[in-house]
């Protein structure tokens, strides 16, 4: 009885999170041949975002921000997401760490 009590309540949080993680907004990066599309992506100040992130290039791909503390290594066709606490309004630089000339963009919070 005790073990099926932990099942359902661990099923309730995780239909909870669940549940917050689809009212977050979500905003979307395509990484293919060296480049990040699009290069700007615009998300409200002050709110935690999901940022999807597919690699569509034929090797893999890695997105990074320094200045966000965040990446993420993709294996070719593969996706995957970053979750952002709230950030100050402003502009947050991100690139593509294996074709750092090409693939730069960045996070503007308004």
């Amino acid at each position: 009885m005790k073990h099926a009590l932990h099942s359902v309540a661990l099923a309730l949080l995780l239909m909870a999170g669940q549940a917050i993680a689809d009212d977050m907004p979500t905003f979307k990066v395509l990484m293919k041949d060296g480049k990040i599309i699009p290069a700007t992506v615009e998300v409200p100040a002050s709110t935690r975002f999901r940022l999807e992130i597919k690699n569509e290039g034929p090797g893999a791909a890695e997105f990074e921000s320094i200045e966000l503390k965040k990446e993420k290594v993709l294996a070719p066709g593969a996706s995957s997401f970053l979750i952002f606490q709230p950030l100050k309004p402003g502009s947050y630089k991100f690139f593509g760490d294996f074709h750092p000339e090409t693939a730069q963009g960045q996070i503007v919070a308004k």
